[in-house]
């Protein structure tokens, strides 16, 4: 058993958050370019996509968003309700809508358009680590774990630096697996 296979989530956890700590904000821009265009190609014609708005240093949907917008594509975001530990979701039509709120999340907040869970047909998801079988570690709360049980008509793509990819993700069943996990190096066909 590799050192990894012994380390807890949260020491998983630990180790992701520095390793995506070494990528220079250059790399960071790059890369997250080369991944919202391999996003882009994972639609087929989808015109409700939920994607969370990233902070730094994640990978930065902001371009994609625009796009989507740009594109007449229905852009869904989350907006992380702490005392619940749940996603509450809005319609975002203009970026500039967008306020830091929990967690330094930018979110809709004041300019909500609810969107019923039901009606996504793309949810693109942020991760610390994951695996080549769809595994993620998130932050460690489950809001997109509990969330994502609740939306099986929904592909579920990850979004990550390759950097962020290790052996194996430790999942129990709560966990709910990527069916695409897109990095700058390749787009990753988990089931």
């Amino acid at each position: 058993m590799s050192l990894e296979e012994r380390l807890s989530k949260e020491e998983l956890r630990d180790r992701a958050r520095i390793v995506r700590s070494g990528l220079t904000p250059d790399e960071i821009r790059s890369f997250s370019r080369s991944i919202c265009d391999s996003l882009r190609s994972q639609l087929n014609g989808e015109q409700s996509v939920m994607v969370y708005v990233s902070k730094s240093p994640e990978v930065d949907t902001m371009p994609l968003i625009r796009h989507f917008i740009d594109h007449d594509i229905g852009v869904v975001v989350p907006i992380i309700e702490r005392e619940t530990r749940s996603l509450r979701l809005s319609r975002l039509e203009d970026p500039g809508n967008l306020v830091v709120s929990t967690f330094s999340v930018p979110e809709p907040i004041g300019n909500e358009i609810p969107v019923k869970s039901e009606e996504l047909e793309v949810i693109i998801v942020p991760m610390l680590a994951f695996d080549r079988s769809g595994h993620r570690l998130g932050y460690g709360a489950g809001y997109y774990d509990r969330f994502l049980s609740s939306c099986p008509q929904a592909k579920r793509i990850g979004a990550a630096f390759s950097c962020q990819e290790i052996r194996s993700v430790p999942a129990d069943a709560n966990d709910v697996a990527m069916d695409i996990i897109v990095t700058e190096r390749e787009i990753i066909t988990c089931r």
